[in-house]
């Protein structure tokens, strides 16, 4: 027998910013208790990967303040009010990597931590890649990496590539990207 869903009964924004909403709901469970749940509510996110014509994907090295070291990850962001999941994704592709691309499909969609978010990410691969020059935001420095795909099963093997986003993305596309 499935489940039983909790029912909500109220919902308060406690803190918003740019990126996120941080919210409380209280709610009550099947068998009468009542509770509260916090969160992060966000609009969705896009994460790119990007496949170079010869079959090397392009990720990119950042720096991620909360872990204090350097991150190589897939393009990715949140999707902005008034935004689309497909714009995100050529958005980010464009700002993060300097590439635009002809054709970008969608490969599937995950939740990266649905304990604490409601934040659903779709994954998409991104073909016939032309470099254009990208824009990124002032609190983004990317160093652009082109690896193979066998490369990045080695780094997430090894744990230089420890991006739990990008390691879900990969796990969704990188079958079908291995042995191009």
């Amino acid at each position: 027998m499935p489940p039983t869903p909790w029912i909500r009964l109220t919902r308060s924004e406690r803190i918003r910013n740019p990126w996120w909403i941080y919210r409380l709901d209280t709610f009550r469970l099947p068998n009468g208790n009542q509770g509260e749940y916090h969160f992060v509510h966000t609009n969705g996110s896009s994460m790119v990967i990007p496949v170079l014509a010869d079959g090397r994907i392009l990720l990119v090295n950042q720096y991620r303040y909360l872990a204090e070291r350097d991150s190589v990850e897939f393009p990715c962001g949140s999707v902005k009010d008034g935004s689309t999941y497909d714009e995100t994704a050529a958005h980010e592709l464009r700002e993060e990597t300097g590439y635009e691309a002809a054709k970008v499909e969608l490969a599937g969609t995950f939740n990266p931590y649905n304990g604490v978010t409601d934040e659903f990410c779709r994954v998409y691969v991104a073909r016939g890649l032309t470099f254009t020059g990208g824009t990124p935001d002032e609190t983004e420095e990317f160093e652009l990496l082109k690896i193979t795909p066998e490369e990045i099963d080695r780094r997430i093997a090894d744990g230089s590539l420890w991006d739990g986003m990008s390691i879900a993305a990969w796990c969704i596309a990188g079958p079908a990207l291995r042995g191009q």
